[in-house]
């Protein structure tokens, strides 16, 4: 890879893991300030990014200065390795546990960043945790994966056909109607949106975030 394209994916790749770990490291202080925007490009016009949020209403987030997108790229549970830096959301199981809703493989640069176990959106109940992997024993049915953030060790089973990706680099062309987006947002006091920071949905891939 030429370096500038490296430094380029990097750079993308970056933006996107700091806005998910910001995201999921928000202090209960500001919790009611941040969401968590998911759903569908209707349109773009210059810094105006409107959304058909996944609940069906109409949505506009306003793009900062120097906004940045990345999108995500299918990855597999075979790809997780000890070692490896992730954000797993999840949900606790009824036979006790937790099972993932969707596993984030960071680049390995990023390892450390937004470390934690927080609340998440996703699904109620769920959690992100964002933690290196201890090790993935695989078995039959999917895998278990145990992570370690801040001394504290985590088992997260991961059931085949749990969605996994990575990061990718996208540019403005790929926001088109109809693109699945995960936008971290602030909300204003006047319900006003405002981000700088877009995660896209490519080749079918699609932010399970």
């Amino acid at each position: 890879m030429h370096p500038l394209n490296r430094s380029k994916l990097f750079a993308l790749c970056a933006s996107a893991a700091l806005c998910i770990a910001a995201a999921s490291s928000a202090t209960a202080a500001d919790a009611t300030d941040k969401v968590h925007v998911r759903g569908t490009v209707i349109a773009l016009t210059g810094n105006q990014l409107q959304v058909k949020s996944r609940d069906g209403k109409p949505v506009t987030v306003s793009l900062k200065d120097g906004w940045k997108l990345s999108s995500v790229a299918k990855a597999s549970v075979s790809d997780i390795k000890s070692g490896d830096y992730v954000g797993i959301a999840s949900l606790p199981k009824s036979e006790g546990g937790d099972g993932a809703l969707e596993v984030l493989i960071f680049p390995p640069q990023l390892k450390g960043l937004g470390e934690g176990n927080y609340s998440w959106d996703l699904k109620p109940h769920s959690s992100m945790t964002n933690a290196t992997v201890s090790d993935a024993v695989k078995s039959v049915d999917g895998s278990t994966v145990t992570v370690n953030y801040q001394g504290h060790d985590k088992k997260i089973s991961v059931r085949d056909g749990t969605p996994v990706v990575t990061l990718a680099p996208a540019t403005t062309e790929d926001v088109k109607p109809g693109t699945v987006v995960f936008i971290p947002a602030e909300k204003g006091a006047d319900g006003s949106l405002v981000a700088n920071q877009v995660v896209i949905g490519k080749n079918g891939v699609v932010p399970p975030m």
